[in-house]
């Protein structure tokens, strides 16, 4: 039985020492969460409340509680912490029983002899940092705490700590059941499974397999079995996600858990540049087709980043209601990006049970991450329990070492010790899953992230021009909807923009570079002066809608030397003034999501547009194709439409055939644009059935006699 405890928290000061007044403590929860509650900061998000917290980042603080069980005979007494962040000391009646240093690996310790009522403690240690006199990520390069609490262009400096997983006093039975390891071999042709189970305990356990419809398939006392024309999990868009469940009990105890049986490997992507006719194969262009169950698919999702602020707020609804918006944006990927560290169990079962492919970083991001021993002692320790709560997740499809660590900024290659140790890790624990050492990699790209450069090009360009095998980071931003704005900014700085103080810290401006992420000067090339905060933020998200849509289609459109497109990001931990999120705190879609998902459907009519702004008198010729990543044929006629104001002008009419996985280069059209009144013209591809259609928004220009008053992107040549 689990008995969760009355916790308080206590200020210890910069010394540890000092007698700080004591607070409420929620569990789950951070310290720094319950400490703003106690000075009375009701809204943590609002302009830059959260910069006090900065304050408190030497501080010690301290859990205690007098403990309250009840202990039959032949029980042991056991206290159970799932996740402690980040270096602490445990005291049972002030002697100190443990020390650890990570906030993955779950603490677990035989407390049999302790009494009702005694005192248990947890001394929470300063946040580790490199070096105190620099405020940055680079802090983090010691320390196998997110780097993302260190301060990033989306999240802010605000380092986090404490009981962010459930924590209770456990009695437990002779019978008791150690944490089940399920592993499985799948013979050669994906029919069969033999199924093995890894547990500890006194007892004598039975082990009972479930198929998807809840018929036992095997009940016996060994621990090893064969399932015969077994059901396969598969990614969303691809097949079912079956999924068996298991039991393991014994007399007075029991475990239970999901299999979904996959087979699940990287490959060198077809048509690639300098792709070798034979062996060996060079590293030139890494393996990165996702092959699953013998199948090559298109891999297509986002970048998840943690979910709140603060970590132990997650709740198993906000986990489900994120993996189901990436089922319905018709995504079957998300990269768990490393510098946001791992997500609770409650999220990957909710991607097992949808079928979303979960690529899971390690935390580490943008730093040089040198081997030291005591560095590598604690990667060790905190990857091997990532390890062992990850490995029996059917979604679990890709191990990834961190985030661009082999950039000029990070320094580190495949010689770094960290990186070998996480992949002799991932090969001992789980050999059936592709470990790959950062990202990118040779061959992969990460960028842009603006709709357009400072140079005035644009991302239709960047990634028509482009020739990677995977686009695995790539943005484009938009101002945050205006309700958001409104809870975190003054009413009285809410426009025009301006960087005050709270449009600075929440990713307004100097984010990454001064401009980002409100981008004025884009947004006014294309449209001139902006008149009012509802005018800006529509034409912000209008240009996110149009370039998203541009890049993951053309991303398609590469396939198969392409396999995978991968945007930056998905969500985002708190409201932000602007961001490449398709997702703004804390579920509200942008209209980019629905942009998105419509360019994500397995089969689609596609324009190749090749710049956003026209004007009237320009030859506007862009290529259609169909796009077909589904596992069948399609075929259906299409009718190509440009309408400018109340004007719609028929241009094409067409039936196209495309085998499964396949994209078809349909015809081209050519249209000279006429002078219509009018300040956009929108492209239409229709199909017979209604489900392949697409349509292109663009801005337009009808007086091309008159310079623009504005400085234009894509002038006349």
């Amino acid at each position: 039985m689990k008995y969760f405890q009355n916790w308080q928290l206590k200020n210890k000061g910069k010394s540890g020492s000092e007698n700080g007044k004591v607070f409420a403590a929620e569990v789950p929860g951070n310290i720094q969460s319950d400490y703003a509650k106690f000075l009375g900061i009701e809204d943590i998000m609002y302009s830059d409340n959260a910069k006090v917290l900065q304050k408190t980042e030497d501080d010690y603080f301290e859990y205690f509680c007098n403990i309250d069980f009840n202990l039959s005979d032949g029980q042991k007494l056991y206290f159970v912490a799932q996740g402690i962040d980040y270096k602490y000391d445990i005291f049972l009646s002030g002697k100190k029983i443990h020390s650890g240093e990570g906030m993955y690996k779950t603490v677990e310790l035989d407390i049999t002899g302790a009494k009702a009522g005694d005192r248990l403690s947890i001394l929470i240690y300063p946040h580790p940092r490199l070096n105190k006199e620099i405020k940055g990520r680079e802090d983090a390069s010691q320390s196998c705490k997110p780097a993302v609490s260190y301060g990033w262009d989306w999240n802010p400096r605000l380092l986090i700590s404490g009981l962010w997983k459930p924590c209770y006093l456990e009695t437990r039975d002779t019978d008791y059941i150690s944490p089940v390891k399920v592993t499985y071999e799948l013979s050669e042709n994906l029919k069969n499974a033999k199924v093995k189970f890894v547990c500890e305990s006194a007892g004598k356990p039975v082990y009972i397999i479930k198929d998807k419809n809840g018929k036992v398939v095997y009940r016996g006392a060994k621990a090893t079995c064969t399932l015969k024309n077994i059901d396969l999990w598969w990614p969303n868009g691809e097949g079912e996600q079956a999924l068996y469940e298991y039991t393991v009990k014994t007399a007075g105890y029991k475990r239970s858990g999901k299999i979904g049986f996959k087979k699940i490997k990287l490959v060198q992507n077809l048509g690639t540049a300098n792709e070798p006719e034979g062996f060996p194969h060079p590293r030139y262009v890494s393996f990165i087709t996702v092959k699953i169950n013998g199948r090559r698919i298109f891999a297509k999702g986002s970048n998840l980043v943690n979910l709140e602020l603060f970590f132990g707020k997650v709740t198993k609804e906000r986990c489900e209601e994120m993996v189901k918006l990436a089922v319905s944006c018709n995504m079957n990927i998300l990269r768990i990006w490393g510098g946001a560290g791992l997500l609770k169990p409650e999220f990957y079962e909710a991607c097992d049970k949808y079928g979303i492919m979960v690529w899971q970083e390690f935390m580490l991001a943008c730093n040089n991450y040198v081997g030291t021993p005591h560095y590598l002692k604690v990667l060790e320790s905190e990857a091997t329990a990532i390890i062992s709560l990850m490995q029996n997740h059917a979604s679990l499809c890709l191990w990834c070492g961190g985030n661009e660590l082999f950039n000029s900024w990070s320094g580190m290659d495949d010689n770094s010790h960290a990186i070998r140790l996480l992949n002799k890790l991932c090969y001992e624990q789980t050999p059936q899953i592709p470990f790959l050492s950062t990202s990118p990699m040779c061959g992969m790209a990460h960028g842009g992230y603006t709709f357009c450069e400072k140079n005035g090009r644009e991302c239709y360009d960047i990634f028509q021009s482009a020739n990677n095998s995977a686009y695995t980071e790539f943005g484009v931003p938009s101002i945050s909807p205006r309700q958001n704005l409104e809870k975190v900014i003054p009413q009285d700085e809410l426009f025009p923009f301006k960087p005050t103080d709270s449009y600075v810290y929440h990713h307004g401006y100097n984010a990454w570079t001064p401009d980002t992420w409100l981008c004025e000067d884009t947004i006014k090339r294309y449209f001139g002066e902006s008149d009012s905060l509802d005018k800006i933020i529509s034409r912000s998200q209008w240009m996110q809608c149009e370039g998203y849509k541009s890049i993951f289609e053309e991303a398609r459109r590469q396939w198969p030397h392409c396999s995978m497109a991968i945007n930056w990001c998905f969500n985002e931990p708190w409201i932000t003034a602007a961001n490449n999120s398709l997702i703004a705190y804390p579920n509200i879609k942008k209209p980019a999501y629905f942009a998105v998902k419509d360019s994500l459907r397995p089969a689609l009519f596609s324009a190749k547009i090749t710049k956003f702004l026209w004007r009237s008198g320009e030859k506007m010729s862009f290529d259609v194709y169909l796009i077909n990543d589904s596992p069948a044929p399609v075929t259906e006629h299409a009718d190509v439409y440009i309408k400018i104001g109340n004007k719609r002008f028929a241009l094409l009419s067409f039936t196209a055939s495309a085998k499964e996985r396949t994209n078809l280069l349909c015809p081209t059209v050519n249209f000279v644009l006429p002078n219509i009144k009018a300040d956009h013209l929108t492209v239409e591809i229709k199909s017979e059935s209604g489900k392949y259609d697409s349509t292109y928004k663009l801005v337009y220009n009808p007086d091309f006699s008159k310079k623009p008053k504005v400085k234009r992107l894509n002038a006349d040549n």
